[in-house]
């Protein structure tokens, strides 16, 4: 938008700043520009927090001397909301940088802004050994704290020398039989404090100056092939007869530069290049945390980024609001308590599973509903069940839109528990949960409730027609763990394809309450989507790839 159109500019429209990425980098952001009484929208289309909730123990955290990922990113955010930032969950498939006015396009709508912080992070990199892509959750994964339960009792070899590799190793001996680490290099390149900690575990064993050759084997490894680059010796490890075993892979993270790359410079490596105050190429761009050029990459460097982009973008918009002549907001004083650290004993109410900070982030959501839903809770008598029908009781009256209704007959077929998503006239719509949709997958849970009430999350309207075409029954089965990042975007993603057509059911199963579904399929990274109980698809999709391989 040009400047001799900015007559027409709607102020309670327009944000001074839009921070694309919800992780710590980009909560720093929100901090001192709200602090400084701007309009700020922090867009995140997965979790809150970023990469870093799936970390338990964070020890390096100035003045904080123990904590974990979800409770330190989850203050940073109550800290951010109570100066005033406000937050909202989707994807953001444009970027229009042209003019003062930039525009900010997500699957809720266009949103405008003065200025950009970008703080999109970065996801964990492949290597591309033989045999890498093909097993890809059947024994290669790159998220211990997601995929480390499937090789309980298994070897397990670790490829890289840095932090993750170095946390994520000593983590996995939580369950593997035996951990291997293969470092590229004459010695790990994090640390020596957590290095150390690696040599000195008795259940680790390191490999200097030695890569992966191959991986290999039928449905799931069978056999690895590493070479010791200073000798040139190769050696081949197998599992002991009727065992498999695991790879997981840590060699860095690959910028999520992709909305971008277009139009701002990038380093050869792909990571955004700025200079000393966190400013890109481009007017009223800025950058911070992961998917910066860097030589640290840790929670503590991308507050710090996020706070330098902030007030060098609030610089930026002083000059704007006087040379677009922009009248002074009036940005009221922070009504809510200020955030304090919440013990992780603490964070439930004694009831169960919805604390009160959730059930108060659930009421402008649920208010917006259109339409009446019904959750069926189909359960027996296991322990989980009795979970289910908990959360039952306290879904119950957080909306005049929902009725839950705990199910006595015994469908034909059920697979217990489970929370089925229907209509206000108790018609299933296609959708449900097996398990307590808790941790990662609440929002996701929610968010269904709210696509099937109305008015629903907005879709791109080629998509949603190529939803509808479909016209043979198919069935989706997805499989999660509550504690992976990757996990929510599959599963809103199938979630709302069956809510639009009535031929198409999903199925979300809590990996921890159905190993069959593992045995069956041979699962072992999440998240997993089976299509009609035989074709087996690994790794966080989108409506749109979902749909291209439907249309197959």
């Amino acid at each position: 938008m040009e400047g001799d159109t900015l007559k027409e500019l709607d102020m309670n429209k327009l944000y001074d700043g839009i921070i694309i990425g919800g992780g710590p980098a980009g909560l720093s952001a929100a901090i001192y520009l709200a602090r400084a009484k701007y309009r700020v929208l922090v867009i995140e289309k997965e979790k809150m927090g970023g990469q870093i909730t799936i970390t338990s123990e964070v020890v390096n955290y100035p003045g904080v001397p123990e904590t974990d990922g979800t409770r330190l990113t989850e203050n940073m955010r109550k800290q951010a909301e109570f100066f005033g930032a406000e937050f909202m969950m989707a994807e953001v498939s444009e970027i229009h940088p042209d003019g003062d006015i930039k525009e900010v396009v997500t699957e809720k709508g266009t949103f405008e802004t003065l200025g950009i912080v970008l703080a999109t992070g970065a996801s964990p990199r492949k290597i591309g050994f033989e045999g890498e892509t093909k097993f890809q959750g059947r024994g290669v994964a790159y998220c211990a704290t997601c995929d480390g339960e499937f090789f309980t009792g298994l070897d397990v070899f670790v490829l890289g020398g840095g932090f993750a590799a170095a946390e994520e190793s000593m983590f996995l001996t939580k369950y593997a039989r035996k951990v291997t680490v293969i470092v590229r290099e004459e010695d790990f390149t994090c640390a020596a404090s957590i290095a150390d900690q690696v040599r000195n575990h008795p259940g680790i064993e390191v490999h200097y100056q030695t890569e992966i050759v191959e991986a290999g084997g039928e449905s799931t490894l069978q056999y690895a092939v590493f070479k010791n680059n200073e000798t040139g010796e190769t050696w081949k490890y197998e599992p002991p007869e009727g065992k498999s075993f695991g790879i997981f892979v840590f060699a860095g993270y690959a910028p999520a530069t992709a909305l971008f790359k277009d139009f701002l410079e990038l380093s050869e490596d792909g990571y955004l290049v700025t200079d000393i105050n966190q400013k890109t190429s481009a007017d009223g761009f800025y950058g911070a945390g992961d998917i910066c050029v860097k030589n640290l990459r840790q929670v503590v460097t991308a507050v710090s980024d996020g706070a330098v982009a902030a007030t060098s973008l609030e610089k930026y918009l002083s000059g704007m609001y006087e040379a677009l002549r922009l009248p002074e907001r009036e940005i009221p004083a922070p009504k809510r308590e200020k955030p304090v650290d919440v013990p992780a004993d603490e964070t439930k109410d004694q009831s169960g599973f919805l604390t009160e900070e959730m059930k108060r982030q659930l009421k402008p959501v649920f208010e917006k509903m259109e339409k009446n839903v019904i959750l069926k809770f189909y359960t027996d008598d296991s322990a989980i069940s009795r979970e289910v029908q908990g959360f039952a009781s306290e879904m119950e009256g957080l909306s005049p839109h929902i009725r839950c209704e705990l199910e006595q007959d015994d469908p034909e077929g059920m697979e217990y528990p489970a929370i089925q998503i229907c209509d206000g006239d108790g018609n299933y719509l296609g959708t449900s949960f097996h398990g307590v949709p808790g941790g990662h997958e609440f929002n996701s849970f929610i968010i269904a409730i709210y696509n099937a009430a109305g008015p629903g999350q907005a879709i791109d309207r080629d998509l949603l027609g190529r939803i509808k075409k479909i016209d043979r029954n198919i069935k989706i089965q997805t499989v999660v763990s509550l504690s992976c990042t990757m996990c929510p975007e599959l599963v809103m993603a199938v979630q709302r394809i069956a809510l639009e057509n009535p031929r198409i059911e999903a199925d979300i199963y809590d990996m921890a309450h159905y190993p069959e579904l593992k045995d069956k399929y041979q699962i072992m990274s999440v998240p997993c989507m089976i299509v009609d109980e035989k074709d087996v698809y690994f790794g966080k999709k989108s409506v749109e790839e979902i749909l291209g391989l439907l249309e197959k």
